[in-house]
């Protein structure tokens, strides 16, 4: 995205905190494409016969965010952020509500390669990312936040050292310790839910 396209978002990103109710309209045809990369990549890590599509998944999180009345945008990697959160809370509803319809039956797979956390097993499901995730937002918000932007959303260290106001260097080390932590729970997951069966 090039210097004047950033501002021209980061401007109607200001007038839709100000209360502009045309803003979000005007927004959408700047950050679309994006969104959709972003929809693209977690879908890309999902089921093949999963239902959503990322248009579906775009036009809902957009929706979602529109619906927030109470948003002071600090700038576009802070919506992206925004809207990695709403896509990662779209997908789990999704992996829930599939797993309801299964009868308990297996979640849906999320292979988590692409952020290199080296799992015996080569998937994890949604539910235990999430999962997973809240329990570390319990005692480090930050460092969950990093995961979803990184993970979910696809922003670099420097744009997420934007959203959260650090130097990249400390997103780069929250990501390392995060990862460890999150390979541990989801390993300790892994390994009780095959011994339940």
């Amino acid at each position: 995205m090039d210097d004047e396209l950033q501002h021209e978002v980061t401007q109607i990103l200001n007038e839709w905190s100000g209360g502009d109710g045309d803003a979000p309209a005007r927004l959408m045809p700047f950050v679309y494409d994006e969104l959709r990369r972003q929809a693209r990549n977690y879908l890309s890590k999902e089921r093949g016969s999963h239902t959503l599509q990322p248009t579906a998944l775009v036009h809902e999180a957009y929706l979602r965010l529109v619906d927030q009345t109470r948003i002071s945008w600090q700038n576009r990697a802070h919506f992206y952020g925004m809207a990695a959160n709403m896509m990662r809370r779209i997908l789990v509803d999704h992996a829930r509500a599939h797993a309801t319809e299964k009868r308990g039956g297996a979640a849906v797979r999320l292979s988590i390669d692409d952020v290199q956390i080296p799992l015996e097993q080569r998937a994890a499901d949604f539910i235990a990312l999430d999962e997973a995730l809240e329990e570390l937002a319990k005692f480090d918000e930050r460092k969950a936040r990093i995961v979803e932007m990184r993970f979910f959303g696809g922003l670099t260290e420097d744009e997420i050292a934007e959203v959260l106001g650090v130097s990249p260097r400390t997103v780069l080390r929250d990501w390392k310790t995060a990862r460890l932590w999150l390979f541990r729970e989801l390993s300790v997951s892994s390994a009780q839910s095959r011994v339940s069966k």
